[in-house]
């Protein structure tokens, strides 16, 4: 009767002795694993199960013979058999001890889960992408890290079905590992887990792994990571998948269970995904801050600019009527050295809207080619005098570089400003470093900020106090200080960024808490050849008699300019704005040159008021003039020798040189 039984069943049937030996296989046992019955009788049992585990299975063999018992195996966990082709499949496999006249055997009845074991996966591979798109929406739509990481770890156990996950970060500024979320974590293993995962000497790195990395038994101890600190909070198998930003690992996505698991491809293939929605979600996170950043500094930049305009405005009426009043009072001394003091405030204000200018990018530069090695080796002494003894002042460029593109003096006047900072950072003195090397960019950056091409890099480094990242990301803003009241207007490192920006530069920097700060301003390489820089003519006698039209929409500004004009002897004429212009142009055939704003309130702008006068009278002189250094002047496809232009506030001999100047070079 056993015997037909054991031949009709329907599953693989195969009888072992007590020395683990097949000494009965029934036909579809035959035909399951290749082999031909003969060569079945008298095997040892493992030539049915993978290499891998044939030892091991030996143990939990013996240990079954000494304790027989009816045991269903393969529900819950994993196990493979071994066909004579060497193919491996998934099984179930039930053990029941028989008696028999020969003695005590053991049969093992097999079942091929293939099928079964496919849609199992297929289940469990849709619900993990249901998950996916939970994580990856939540992901998109977050603010922030910490808002794209908040429910990431419990979504993350469920789907798992595991105790505990983690997600842990390098931090920015200590460099240490730290717990950013976590489902699950004991107390006690939150705040030890950063030292589990970074072992000694990796100086705050994660583990060392480009790979997900399985450990199936944290009491064994081995592997890249501290495992028995896992093992005593009770976790009995972990997995962990490196966190990546730019091919930098930058963190840990770790799952802890308490029951042994091995953890299958299609469990690490989840929480690789996992990983990669966070990397990108952080490339986005951080795009999108560059963005606002940048949207930030240029809309404080066009506020800035209007200020800076309407106060040159103010500045030139208040310095004309000092000047008017000056020459009046001359026999006066008391009043002379207050007329010096107030225009030695204008001169202040006037620096100080320039430095306005700078940030919004609407200073007028002229660059050059200049040569980085002459313009550090002048800077030298002079910083070092500046400076001050306590700050040992390290500057290096390298004989070969070559020029750079841009306004020598204010490149000049920039890096002084970041040398001063510097110096402000180390109050008890430290190392400064100024360097110049060159870089070749291939491709646009991540935020489109750097261009690809050569650029000359000046690195102005410190070992100050440094700054935490919601400081640095306000750094450049205009008026933005730590230093005390009064000890800082907050504008040099506005300027700096104004500069680079505008000179189709871009500025990176670097700082961290008790490290200090680096501060990067990348500039083009000059195309052509380094030039000397041209001189200024001087003018010996600016009177004249010439008619002279001015044009101003401000009416004090208007009557400085005319008193101005009208004290060098010429005559003048004005206009409150271009079409009043046209018309005094018009009936009068003997004016030789138009003063004119060049923001003139509603109408024509000063640009337009100047193509149209020389279309009606062609080779008319026109001067401008604007609160503004960077105008509609550039860019309109006017030529600098077509029209010049005059920096508000300006002084009475700022004003007849700059015209004197102009019909000069008319009558030459």
């Amino acid at each position: 009767m056993f015997r037909e039984l054991f031949d009709a069943a329907p599953d693989a049937m195969i009888a072992v002795d007590h020395a683990g030996r097949i000494v009965r296989a029934n036909a579809q046992a035959v035909q399951l694993f290749g082999y031909a019955d003969a060569e079945l009788q008298g095997a040892p049992i493992e030539i049915l199960i993978p290499n891998s585990v044939r030892e091991r299975h030996e143990g939990h063999r013996n240990e079954y013979i000494n304790s027989p018992r009816v045991r269903p195996m393969g529900a819950g966990q994993e196990l493979t058999g071994l066909k004579r082709s060497g193919e491996e499949f998934p099984v179930e496999i039930a053990l029941s001890p028989i008696n028999t006249p020969d003695g005590r055997l053991i049969v093992a009845a097999i079942r091929d889960i293939s099928e079964t074991q496919r849609a199992r996966q297929a289940l469990v591979r849709a619900r993990y992408d249901a998950f996916i798109t939970q994580i990856g929406q939540l992901a998109l739509a977050a603010p922030n890290l910490d808002a794209a990481i908040e429910h990431i770890p419990k979504l993350a156990a469920n789907a798992l079905s595991v105790a505990a996950v983690a997600i842990v970060f390098r931090h920015a500024q200590r460099r240490a590992l730290q717990v950013r979320s976590a489902f699950g974590l004991p107390d006690e293993l939150f705040d030890a887990l950063p030292a589990v995962l970074s072992p000694p000497g990796a100086s705050g790195r994660p583990f060392a792994a480009d790979q997900p990395v399985v450990v199936t038994d944290c009491a064994e101890g081995t592997g890249p990571i501290d495992a028995t600190t896992l093992a005593a909070a009770g976790f009995a198998s972990a997995v962990l998948v490196p966190l990546v930003d730019r091919g930098d690992a930058m963190g840990t996505l770790i799952a802890l269970s308490r029951e042994p698991r091995p953890f299958d491809h299609d469990a690490v293939h989840f929480l690789q995904s996992i990983a990669n929605l966070l990397g990108a979600a952080m490339q986005r996170i951080r795009m999108e801050e560059q963005l606002s950043h940048a949207q930030r500094l240029e809309a404080v930049g066009q506020l800035t600019g209007g200020i800076a305009h309407d106060f040159n405005n103010l500045l030139t009426v208040i310095s004309g009527n000092l000047q008017i009043l000056e020459a009046e009072l001359a026999d006066r001394p008391q009043a002379r050295d207050v007329i010096g003091s107030a225009l030695r405030a204008v001169g202040r204000g006037a620096e100080l809207t320039r430095k306005l200018l700078a940030f919004a990018g609407r200073q007028r530069l002229v660059p050059s080619a200049c040569d980085p090695r002459r313009l550090l080796s002048d800077l030298d002494g002079m910083l070092k005098r500046t400076l001050g003894e306590t700050v040992m002042l390290e500057i290096a460029c390298a004989d070969d570089m070559p020029a750079v593109y841009a306004d020598a003096g204010q490149l000049e006047a920039a890096l002084v400003n970041l040398a001063i900072n510097a110096r402000d950072a180390m109050p008890r003195g430290g190392r400064l470093s100024i360097t110049a090397e060159k870089r070749h960019h291939a491709d646009f950056s991540a935020d489109g900020e750097r261009k690809p091409g050569d650029y000359v890099v000046f690195a102005v480094r410190d070992t100050g106090f440094g700054m935490p990242p919601e400081v640095l990301a306000r750094a450049f803003e205009p008026f933005f200080t730590t230093k005390d009241q009064g000890k800082g207007s907050g504008l040099g490192l506005s300027m700096v960024y104004g500069f680079v920006k505008q000179s189709e530069g871009y500025l990176t920097a670097d700082s961290q808490l008790g490290y200090g700060t680096k501060i990067e301003m990348h500039l083009p390489v000059a195309k052509g050849a380094l030039k000397k820089a041209a001189e200024t003519p001087s003018h010996r006698d600016s009177r004249g008699n010439e008619t002279i039209l001015v044009v101003e929409d401000e009416a004090d500004v208007r009557g400085i300019a005319i008193a101005f004009l009208r004290s060098a002897g010429y005559s003048v004429l004005e206009a409150e704005d271009a079409d009043a212009a046209l018309a005094v142009l018009a009936r009068n055939r003997d004016i030789a040159l138009v003063f004119s704003d060049v923001v003139l309130g509603s109408g024509m702008s000063g640009v337009e008021l100047a193509r149209e006068a020389r279309r009606q009278r062609p080779g008319l002189l026109v001067l401008l003039t604007s609160g503004y250094e960077h105008t509609a002047l550039d860019g309109e496809g006017n030529r600098a020798d077509e029209l010049q232009l005059l920096q508000k506030p300006y002084t009475r001999e700022n004003l007849v040189a700059a015209v004197r100047e102009s019909l000069d070079r008319s009558q030459a």
